[in-house]
């Protein structure tokens, strides 16, 4: 067996690859047969459920972090424009037709660090009727929370936090300096202790060398995170980063089925940036990658959902 053939059986028999083995599998002359290989990782431990997830911009702008891509961030001039939490009715409104239009998760985002005591009764009051009111699956991705706000979430009706790493441990404080990796971990920590899924993932293309971005993989799997997006920079006017290059498709499709042999089990997710892929977005979801973001995104554009159906059905994943 050649080396991506030997991976892949190492890895269907139920080992791990090593930092060097993913550089090596990333490196590999013939993509189409690591694509192939990815897959039939995915199909053999995740099988050909596809998952759809739809997000809210629930709160815009003004946060105080200096993540360095992020448009949101109060640090940069990037022409977003700060709101306030959403209304309780326009919640309920998007996951309603969300839900009618087969997307299975739904989730509401909110900008800056952590939410306010009001804000967080808040949004727990909407995801009460989000609950009473729809049949889809909720997620939240609300910036730190401590194990009590994790555990009144679950109470509330939300079955899945969303909290990215970003980046891996030794690469991270290249992109932020205003708060750790390690505040990162704790909620992390927190969302397992109340027992909620876990949605971790993070970004490439920010500089980050193969190393370190399969470094971030790694971590995210000691995580124990069910879903794993990754998004792809999008680098934005006004941020210390819009000069970055992006990535070419095939380098991200490698990444993706990188990550497949990684985190073999994954709901392993298109997220933001998809868009930059053009039609390569599709070869995707034969290369190992069994979910998306479906809809828009928190400041940018994404593609329709009926449109997503259709690619991943195709593609052989059920919805």
């Amino acid at each position: 067996m050649n080396f991506v053939q030997q991976m892949k059986a190492k890895v269907l028999a139920g080992g791990e690859i090593t930092l060097e083995e993913a550089i090596q599998l990333y490196q590999t002359p013939d993509a189409e047969e690591l694509y192939a290989a990815a897959n039939e990782i995915r199909e053999h431990f995740a099988g050909r459920r596809g998952e759809l997830c739809s997000i809210m911009a629930a709160k815009t702008g003004a946060c105080p972090e200096d993540c360095q891509f992020c448009a949101q961030s109060a640090h940069y001039s990037t022409g977003v424009v700060p709101a306030p939490l959403v209304k309780e009715e326009e919640a309920l409104s998007l996951a309603r037709r969300r839900e009618r239009e087969g997307v299975h998760r739904f989730s509401l985002v909110t900008s800056g660090r952590r939410l306010s005591a009001a804000e967080f009764a808040a949004i727990l009051a909407i995801y009460r009727t989000l609950r009473q009111e729809t049949g889809i699956s909720l997620c939240a991705s609300l910036g730190e929370i401590t194990p009590d706000e994790a555990l009144s979430l679950k109470e509330a009706g939300v079955t899945r936090y969303h909290h990215n790493l970003e980046a891996c441990r030794s690469f991270f404080p290249r992109i932020c300096s205003t708060h750790t990796y390690d505040d990162r971990l704790r909620t992390i920590a927190a969302v397992r202790q109340a027992g909620l899924e876990l949605c971790c993932g993070g970004i490439i293309g920010l500089g980050e060398s193969l190393a370190e971005r399969f470094m971030l993989a790694m971590e995210i799997k000691a995580t124990g995170a069910v879903s794993v997006p990754v998004n792809v920079l999008n680098p934005i006017p006004g941020t210390p980063l819009a000069d970055r290059p992006i990535l070419p498709p095939e380098e991200v499709l490698r990444t993706m089925a990188v990550f497949r042999f990684i985190l073999p089990r994954a709901f392993i997710r298109f997220a933001g940036g998809r868009p930059l892929l053009g039609n390569a977005f599709a070869r995707g979801f034969s290369a190992g990658v069994n979910a998306t973001i479906t809809g828009d995104y928190l400041t940018t554009p994404g593609l329709q959902v009926k449109d997503d159906r259709i690619i991943m059905t195709q593609a052989g994943l059920l919805l």
